[in-house]
């Protein structure tokens, strides 16, 4: 099965983003959802030793805003607002987040987005609202289908 071109463009999308160069993720999008998986590695410590919050709320928003996208073909979509909550310390071993659509109306989709260390246990949740841009995907760098 082939998969759909608007998700492999939005993959691209993603990891083409100057910010991966730091983080270097994982993605996966499908309808309504999405993956961000992330190796442990000691730059996003903090000096206690654990991952630092922004690491949480990147992968959180991330997987939360790809499910979102997969959901609007044409335009950018906007983190209006985000929720997060931090669960679990994690200081070793990879992290992934799963982003889910919950709610869409005509102007916003409403996404949750669980965390969880490699031993499958959560670590942070969020939820966040998310709208239509006027940035055409067409447009953003990465993105081609």
């Amino acid at each position: 099965m082939t998969k759909n071109a608007h998700f492999i463009g939005l993959e691209q999308m993603y990891l083409i983003a100057p910010i991966n160069a730091f983080y270097q993720p994982s993605i996966s999008v499908t309808l309504g959802e999405a993956e961000i998986s992330l190796a442990f590695e000691s730059k996003y410590c903090h000096t206690a030793g654990a991952v630092h919050g922004s690491v949480y709320f990147h992968l959180l928003d991330s997987a939360a805003f790809f499910a979102a996208n997969s959901l609007e073909r044409d335009f950018f979509v906007l983190t209006t607002s985000f929720t997060t909550y931090l669960t679990r310390p994690v200081s070793e071993g990879a992290m992934r987040a799963v982003g889910k659509v919950v709610n869409q109306t005509k102007s916003q989709f409403i996404v949750e987005a669980i965390a969880y260390n490699a031993e499958d246990k959560e670590i942070a949740r969020g939820s966040g609202i998310f709208v239509r841009g006027k940035t055409r995907l067409s447009d953003v760098l990465g993105y081609s289908i």
